[in-house]
């Protein structure tokens, strides 16, 4: 007689057997934070970038700007762990979660894409790169990905715990270009954004992925309004929440308030730091 009234579902999305490979025991280094940004000159810059560009710049976009300028400030949070000793990374790259279907508009599969050097770009390129990428990974046009994500769906559900932290063992550990094998160079970048408030939630803490070697993720609100104090009265604000979670075995407080900083400081004055609307 069995405890539970079971069936197994057996057809996952590749993100969800990945998921299932990847966590085992908590012996979890997370540290989870959240921060409330005001939003409305965010917004006001938005709509008169798209006005004068016509481009659809995303908070998404403006928050990677945001962080890669807060890795070059603390370099030392840009960086890997290898064999329990931290690594500089030389370049700055963003990863953006993206949302496709898997082999049916019912299926519905996370992937993502990757913009390197994002401190020395422009909002305009960023939208332009971004849009790009996302193309291709939606169009099953990206080569790299479209093998790596086919040599997942091959791999029975009782190996994939070994195949990941073998891959994770050869690509972060030993640092090794797998590209013959399938596996993109340095797929997950320096930090990893995904933007929840796209399907209407206010706020998430989402997990560290431990073989993409990444010690940062932030997880972007819905923009809603909410109560807030200006000149020492209540009014109604535009407000933001972002969910950070980090590697407290290398990131640690300092880091953590010096991303604060900047983000409040490109979102709550973005005509000042981000692309000139001149």
């Amino acid at each position: 007689m069995p405890n539970l009234d079971l069936e197994e579902q057996i057809e996952l999305p590749n993100f969800r057997r990945i998921a299932i490979g990847t966590w085992e025991k908590t012996y979890d280094p997370s540290v989870y934070g959240s921060l409330a940004v005001r939003m409305e000159n965010a917004l006001a810059y938005i709509d008169a970038f798209r006005e004068k560009t016509g481009k659809r710049l995303t908070v998404s976009h403006m928050m990677a700007k945001a962080a890669a300028m807060a890795l070059k400030e603390v370099p030392e949070a840009n960086a890997v762990l290898r064999f329990n000793r931290v690594y500089l990374r030389k370049v700055i790259g963003v990863f953006f979660q993206v949302a496709m279907t898997d082999e049916g508009s019912d299926k519905v599969d996370l992937s993502g894409a990757t913009i390197y050097d994002v401190e020395t770009m422009t909002l305009s390129e960023i939208v332009d790169e971004f849009e790009r990428k996302v193309e291709l990974v939606r169009n099953r046009r990206d080569p790299a990905l479209e093998k790596t994500r086919k040599s997942f769906q091959v791999v029975p559900n009782m190996l994939l715990n070994g195949f990941l932290k073998t891959l994770s063992f050869f690509s972060n550990d030993l640092n090794l270009d797998l590209g013959f094998a399938g596996v993109p160079k340095d797929p997950f970048g320096s930090i990893m954004i995904t933007n929840i408030g796209s399907i209407g939630l206010d706020q998430a803490f989402v997990p560290l992925v431990p073989f993409s070697g990444v010690p940062i993720l932030l997880a972007l609100g819905a923009v809603k309004d909410a109560p807030v104090v200006e000149d020492g009265e209540l009014a109604v604000g535009k407000v933001m929440t972002i969910c950070a979670t980090f590697d407290h075995r290398f990131i640690d407080g300092m880091h953590a308030s010096v991303l604060s900083r900047i983000i409040h400081s490109y979102l709550g004055e973005p005509f000042k730091h981000f692309d000139s609307l001149d």
